[in-house]
C-alpha cells in the first residue's frame, strides 16, 4: 500500500514517557529514493532544535491521535547529537546517530520490514534486528566511502520535472511504498502544462536531478507522460492501477528498444 508523505507532516511524536515534538521533515537517499529518518522539530521542549530519529525507532501510529509512538525516553533524545538538519546530512553524521541508539546502521544489511503492514495513509514501521551494539571504531571507517547524500522531501517538493521535450510541472507529493519505506511515485502537479490535471512519475524515469538548479530531468517526453493512466489525488493507488502503470511503462520501454534498432 501506498501513502501520500506529506499526511505525515505535523504528525506527534510520543516517547515512552512524555511528548518529544512533531515530525516536520522526512529524509531520503538520493540514489534509491529509500526514506531513512524522521526530523522531528523539538518545539518548546527543546527549543530551536530539530532531531533525527531512525525509522526502528517507530512503534504503531494512531491515526485518530495524528501521533507516532517511539520506543526511546526523552532523555535519549535529548541526549542524542546535534545534527544541523537544514545542512545536507553526511553518513559520518548518521553512523554517529546510530551509535548513539546503540543499533546497527540500515547500511549494515540488517534493516528489515516488520511483518503486518498497518492501514493506510501509513507504513509498517521498519526494525533492527536485536538491539545488539555496534563497534563504535566502525562509526568513522566505512560509512563516508562513496555514501549517498540524504535530501530532504520538504526541499525537493517545488522542483520543477524536465521531459525530453518540455517541462511538465513541478513536484507535489511523493507516494511512499510501506513494505519499505521506498519512494514509489512522485506526484507531479501538471496546472501550466496541461491544466487540472496531476500524473504520477516513477523514480525509474528521472535520468538526472540538477540539485542546484531545483530540476529534475526525465528520460521521456510529455506524450509519453501524457498517455500513462490517470491519476486524481483522492483516488488509491492499489494493485490494479499499479498493474497498469507498470505495464504501460514495460510496453513503452519495449517501444523504445525497437526503434533504436
Amino acid at each position: 500500500m501506498l501513502w501520500k508523505a506529506s499526511t505525515i507532516n505535523g504528525y506527534a511524536v510520543e516517547a515512552s514517557d512524555g511528548r518529544l515534538g512533531t515530525v516536520s521533515d522526512l529524509l531520503f537517499e538520493d540514489e534509491g529514493w529509500a526514506i531513512r529518518w524522521l526530523v522531528v522539530d523539538t518545539g518548546s521542549w527543546l527549543p530551536g532544535r530539530k532531531v533525527l530519529l531512525p525509522l526502528s525507532a517507530l512503534g504503531q501510529p494512531d491515526q485518530a491521535l495524528r501521533q507516532f509512538p517511539v520506543t526511546l525516553t526523552m532523555q535519549q533524545v535529548k541526549d542524542s547529537p546535534d545534527v544541523d538538519t537544514d545542512r545536507p546530512v553526511s553518513r559520518q553524521v548518521e553512523a554517529h546517530v546510530y551509535d548513539h541508539y546503540g543499533w546497527d546502521p540500515y547500511w549494515g544489511g540488517s534493516f528489515i520490514p516488520m511483518s503486518n503492514a498497518m492501514a493506510m495513509p501509513f507504513v509498517a514501521p521498519l526494525h533492527l534486528s536485536g538491539s545488539t551494539p555496534r563497534d563504535p571504531v566502525s562509526a568513522d571507517t566505512q560509512p563516508n566511502e562513496g555514501a549517498p547524500h540524504l535530501r530532504s522531501i520538504a526541499a525537493v517538493s517545488g522542483y520543477h520535472i524536465q521531459a525530453t521535450d518540455g517541462e511538465i510541472g513541478h513536484v507535489e507529493d511523493f507516494l511512499v511504498d510501506d513494505a519499505g519505506w521506498s519512494i514509489r511515485y512522485i506526484t507531479v502537479d501538471t496546472r501550466n502544462w496541461w491544466p487540472g490535471e496531476r500524473v504520477l512519475i516513477s523514480p525509474r524515469s528521472v535520468r538526472e536531478i540538477d540539485w542546484a538548479g531545483r530540476l529534475i530531468h526525465l528520460d521521456i517526453d510529455r506524450q509519453k507522460v501524457k498517455g500513462s493512466p490517470s491519476y486524481h489525488p483522492s483516488s488509491t493507488v492499489d494493485g490494479v492501477y499499479e498493474e497498469k502503470f507498470q505495464s504501460y511503462y514495460a510496453a513503452l520501454g519495449a517501444s523504445l528498444i525497437k526503434d533504436k534498432e
